[in-house]
């Protein structure tokens, strides 16, 4: 009969043990395992880490192409205004191409009127058809130098927003071009229709004669 309480005893004494070895296996498992999933997590956070700075500079803009492009807008909108101004200045003293046509219209005025022909035909063919001819010339730079001017002042408006305003120079040349422009048409308008000299009448070159 007492035999059988220390064995009892021994046994659960042997359960005991083992599950204790059980126990501290299971943490020293856990303890080992614990590195690996924290080594995950910081390169899961490094990889996440990685992709927004590359998704930074995938958005940030470049300086250099935008400072290109404000640079070629520039060139070309000054350019534009440079040669309204010019275009506007050749609308009012003359362009060779007006002194051309006028010196066909002479001539072509004196073929038709060398058979004969009454001084008002000869006026009209030799002297306003000339007159008219570097009127409507002149007109059309001034239209061209209008325009073109137009086009250089209002060209930040249509294209692409830009960060820096447009420089002041171009925006006074510009004006300056239109400005031209509208007196040549002007000028051009009144010559055309003769309101500034009226033409030589016939009975005034006859009475002259």
């Amino acid at each position: 009969m007492k035999t059988t309480p220390s064995k009892t005893t021994s046994a659960v004494d042997d359960d005991r043990e083992e599950t204790s070895a059980a126990d501290e296996s299971a943490v020293a498992d856990l303890t080992k395992k614990e590195p690996a999933d924290g080594a995950s997590d910081d390169s899961a956070s490094d990889d996440a880490v990685g992709h927004a700075a590359a998704e930074d500079d995938d958005l940030e803009p470049d300086p250099y192409a935008e400072a290109e492009a404000a640079a070629s807008t520039g060139v070309g909108a000054g350019a534009a205004a440079v040669v309204a101004a010019g275009l506007g200045v050749v609308s009012l003293t003359g362009a060779w191409t007006g002194r051309v046509a006028a010196e066909r219209e002479t001539l072509i005025g004196q073929i038709k009127t060398s058979g004969g022909g009454s001084a008002a035909q000869q006026i009209s063919e030799i002297y306003a058809d000339a007159w008219h001819t570097t009127a409507l010339v002149n007109g059309l730079f001034a239209l061209v130098a209008l325009l073109v001017g137009a086009f250089a002042l209002l060209r930040p408006a249509f294209g692409s927003p830009s960060d820096r305003p447009q420089p002041g120079w171009i925006r006074a040349v510009a004006l300056a071009g239109i400005a031209l422009g509208v007196l040549g048409v002007l000028i051009s308008v009144g010559m055309y229709f003769d309101l500034f000299v009226s033409l030589p009448s016939a009975a005034a070159a006859t009475t002259g004669g």
